[in-house]
């Protein structure tokens, strides 16, 4: 190993990593280097946990919280439907312009639901079987074909940067490769990672060690999208491609619009440089964090639940009282200008004032004093992690934008195995299952009791289904 890592390590304190470099193979020796030589400055490391560890414990909010104004915001629950029509024929004009597109966060394991495959191999028992990748892929044929059919002439071609980590890269290419790409062309899909982070004891001192050659590591959170935007070229790809306008989403989303084009018009109209969906709180005690307007900057920002008084989440609209005060939930569904990106992007990354690392407590599988590998009980490190909503009051107030959306046609999340209260496979089946049962009846199909599927090749968000009237369905059937 070289004098200088071994130097820039002791100097950090670090120096128990190396404990056993002189026991192993040369190949161990030499994929361990290689792991270090990440940490380009160790000692620089050590300090940003030490930070993350203040920031965490004293990052007391101003609590001077409100609604956004009115001119960032809109919502398709109440717009007119003149309006939303005029959002999304400029939306398809986007597509039809190869100017859009999609990027998805692709990292998570279903580990919760008890499966170490990526999250978006994941099938949540539809009759047809559709893992959540398929269900979106479909999404993006079909509103393809959409802006094709009104805009005739056109070739659109909605490329789809999907963001991986290391655990989920290899069997996520595998499974599309099986599936035949789901219909699209293997061309438009392009994978990256999102980078790591290696993982700390409690007090931010010791880099934990998960084996002799190896420390522990973890993925930088979902901020890491604009390090990872940023070191694998996809900022040049977008311009090389012409993309003006980026709709990025979470794969556990089964009930996303991908590349939806109401939202794309809603910016485009608005002229914001980003923009957010969010879905109306449940009830005032929901667990999810809200898109407020911060009035001591004067800037957007993202606030956890825990943030704010029983007071404030409880308050109620003047003139609603069915309507809490503040409620726009946040889903992680967002559009960034390709502009702000190139402008912005360099800055976010280059300084924690903007992207400020986080710190969360873990149970760490890892070696112990004695070069036992032990799983421990209790939390015994900590993995950093940046957010992605943290350079939301970087941006221009008039340049932000808030659609509120319903959340029973949008949102329905996969995070927790069957039992939970919410977010389960059951919960994202039912979802999906009544959306579709629900277009089939309003076009005039009769659903002799149950649940029927309709494909995304079939519809997108309604559309397309006069055929079915008269006709009659019965549980499972696909439509």
């Amino acid at each position: 190993m070289s004098e200088s890592i071994i130097e820039s390590f002791k100097k950090a304190g670090q120096e128990h990593l190396l404990k056993y470099f002189e026991s192993l193979s040369k190949d161990e020796q030499s994929s361990f280097e290689s792991q270090l030589s990440k940490i380009a400055d160790p000692s620089e490391l050590v300090s940003t946990v030490q930070d993350a560890i203040k920031f965490s414990s004293s990052n007391v909010s101003s609590k001077n919280y409100t609604q956004l104004p009115q001119e960032c915001c809109a919502s398709t629950l109440e717009a007119e439907k003149d309006l939303k029509d005029q959002w999304s024929n400029l939306g398809l004009k986007a597509i039809a312009n190869n100017e859009v597109g999609v990027l998805l966060m692709a990292g998570g394991q279903g580990t919760r639901l008890g499966s170490s495959d990526p999250k978006g191999c994941y099938n949540v028992n539809l009759p047809s079987g559709r893992s959540l990748f398929q269900i979106q892929a479909e999404k993006i044929l079909k509103v393809q074909s959409l802006a094709k059919a009104d805009f005739p002439g056109s070739n659109p071609t909605l490329y789809w940067y999907i963001m991986t980590s290391g655990p989920t890269r290899s069997p996520t290419e595998k499974f599309f490769q099986q599936n035949n790409w789901f219909g699209l062309n293997k061309s438009q899909i392009l994978f990256f990672n999102q980078g790591t982070l290696p993982c700390f004891n409690l007090d931010g001192s010791k880099i934990l060690l998960n084996s002799k050659n190896e420390y522990c590591e973890s993925p930088d959170g979902n901020g890491g999208l604009y390090k990872a935007i940023a070191t694998n070229g996809i900022l040049e790809d977008f311009e090389r491609k012409g993309i003006k306008h980026i709709h990025m989403y979470c794969v556990d989303n089964s009930l996303v619009k991908v590349a939806d084009p109401t939202f794309l018009g809603f910016v485009i109209d608005r002229k914001f440089e980003l923009a957010t969906k969010v879905v109306r709180k449940r009830d005032a005690n929901e667990s999810v964090g809200l898109i407020v307007l911060d009035k001591d900057n004067n800037k957007p920002c993202v606030i956890e639940y825990s943030e704010i008084s029983s007071e404030l989440a409880n308050k109620t609209e003047p003139n609603d009282s069915l309507k809490l005060f503040l409620r726009a939930a946040n889903i992680v569904n967002h559009y960034y200008s390709v502009d702000l990106l190139k402008r912005m992007i360099p800055k976010w990354i280059s300084s924690q004032e903007f992207l400020p690392f986080h710190i969360a407590k873990k149970k760490i599988p890892s070696l112990n004093e004695n070069g036992e590998f032990v799983k421990p009980t209790e939390p015994n490190g900590i993995k950093l992690e940046q957010f992605i909503f943290d350079v939301f009051p970087s941006v221009e107030l008039s340049k932000f934008g808030c659609l509120e959306v319903d959340r029973s046609s949008e949102f329905s999340p996969l995070k927790n195995a069957d039992g939970a209260k919410n977010d389960t496979p059951t919960t994202c089946r039912e979802a999906y299952l009544k959306l579709g049962t629900k277009w089939v009846i309003e076009n005039g199909g009769v659903v002799d009791g149950g649940l029927v599927e309709v494909s995304g090749l079939t519809s997108y968000e309604g559309e397309g289904l006069e055929f079915v009237k008269g006709k009659h369905y019965k549980d499972g059937d696909e439509v």
